[in-house]
């Protein structure tokens, strides 16, 4: 079966994001920039210290990400939100406190007919989150 995980781009804040991202959601964090690759010369110098690539193992799911690089537009995100699932509400609330801290929340976390907790924000890197804690069944 196949396994689907996300990728991000970032505009050069790939390294705290994503080391932001261990310590909120825990899992083992791996960055590579480009001068660290077997590509480091084919790069141009102002992308040297930008990420190429990193991998956040979240159990069985990873998170994936790299910065464009130096030149290339952005964009931004949008378009689509990262889902958390977790068994409680109180571990939902804490992430999606910590996730909001300095972004912007855009649904309070709350209850609703699926989850005792529910709650979607984007984070101060501009990554939009969607947080669920204790779903219920249907």
């Amino acid at each position: 079966m196949a396994q689907l995980d996300a990728y991000l781009f970032f505009d050069g804040t790939c390294a705290d994001a994503m080391r932001f991202y261990e310590r909120t959601l825990g899992g083992k964090l791996t960055l590579l920039t480009h001068a660290q690759s077997p590509m480091a010369a084919q790069t141009p110098p102002e992308s040297a210290n930008r990420i190429m690539h990193a991998r956040l193992d979240l159990g069985a799911r990873q998170l994936m990400a790299s910065d464009t690089m130096v030149g290339h537009p952005y964009e931004g995100m949008h378009g689509f939100s990262l889902s958390l699932i977790y068994p409680t509400a109180a571990e939902a609330k804490r992430v999606f406190d910590a996730l909001a801290d300095g972004g912007k929340v855009t649904m309070p976390l709350q209850k609703t007919f699926w989850a005792e907790g529910f709650g979607m924000l984007v984070d101060r890197f501009g990554t939009p989150w969607m947080v669920n804690g204790a779903m219920t069944s249907s």
